[in-house]
């Protein structure tokens, strides 16, 4: 990977103990890093080559990308539970420090940054990155903005969406249910007139089975009498006769 593509830059304002804040400008490297200055009027730089990040780790017994990334870390964002200091040193030259916990045992950090001759350039520099880290930062929120404002109106269609659904789909069920009732009650009354109508072709029988054996019992009788009349006719005829003979003998 080219060094460019892993080359990253920070910008801190260190708020220290008793003096005015200043603002720390960092290029992380993947084997050494730079570091610019500025109170607003002077500025230092502190620009670590490879050889001295790589023997400072060695004392530390630390890869050169483990001791990096801390650095990185502790001059990247101000840590609530670190002491920060830039002290005066030798020639205008300043010392810049910062503790920090390793296995439960209190470590401190110090690299010396040199005067620069440059103040205006430095600070300006620094003013810059940090405009244009603002601008970011504003179009990020404001894309943020934008694409949670877009995502609160989808929710709400959906939401809208889904209680209409909610709501056809009760409409849909009731009115299948009203459907499923006069149905059932429709084959209730069907199957309650064939019921009526069954026993009323039940009782019409009867009546005509009453009938027809009430029709056999007078024909019987009638035939029955007439029997009798005519056994009754022929003895009276034959005792005529049985009369006539014995005058005449």
């Amino acid at each position: 990977m080219v060094e460019s593509e892993r080359t990253k830059h920070t910008c801190l304002r260190l708020v220290l103990s008793g003096t005015d804040p200043i603002f720390v400008k960092g290029t992380w490297h993947p084997s050494r890093f730079d570091i610019s200055i500025t109170d607003g009027s002077s500025s230092w730089l502190c620009n670590a080559t490879e050889e001295e990040v790589a023997e400072r780790a060695a004392q530390w017994d630390q890869p050169v990308s483990e001791y990096l990334q801390l650095a990185e870390q502790y001059l990247g964002f101000q840590q609530p539970n670190s002491i920060y200091t830039f002290s005066d040193a030798l020639e205008g030259s300043k010392r810049l420090s910062w503790t920090f916990e390793k296995e439960g045992t209190k470590l401190e950090w110090r690299w010396k940054c040199k005067p620069s001759h440059e103040n205006k350039k430095i600070t300006v520099g620094i003013l810059d990155f940090l405009m244009e880290a603002n601008i970011r930062l504003s179009e990020e929120v404001v894309n943020k903005t934008r694409s949670f404002e877009k995502m609160k109106s989808e929710a709400e269609k959906c939401l809208t969406q889904g209680e209409r659904l909610c709501s056809e789909k009760m409409e849909f069920e009731d009115a299948t249910y009203a459907k499923f009732i006069s149905v059932l009650n429709a084959k209730k009354a069907k199957l309650r007139a064939l019921r009526d109508k069954e026993v009323s072709g039940k009782e019409v029988a009867e009546e005509s089975t009453d009938k027809g054996e009430s029709s056999e019992s007078g024909r019987s009788d009638n035939e029955h009498s007439e029997e009798e009349a005519s056994k009754k006719a022929a003895t009276t005829t034959s005792r005529g006769r049985g009369r006539k003979r014995a005058a005449r003998s």
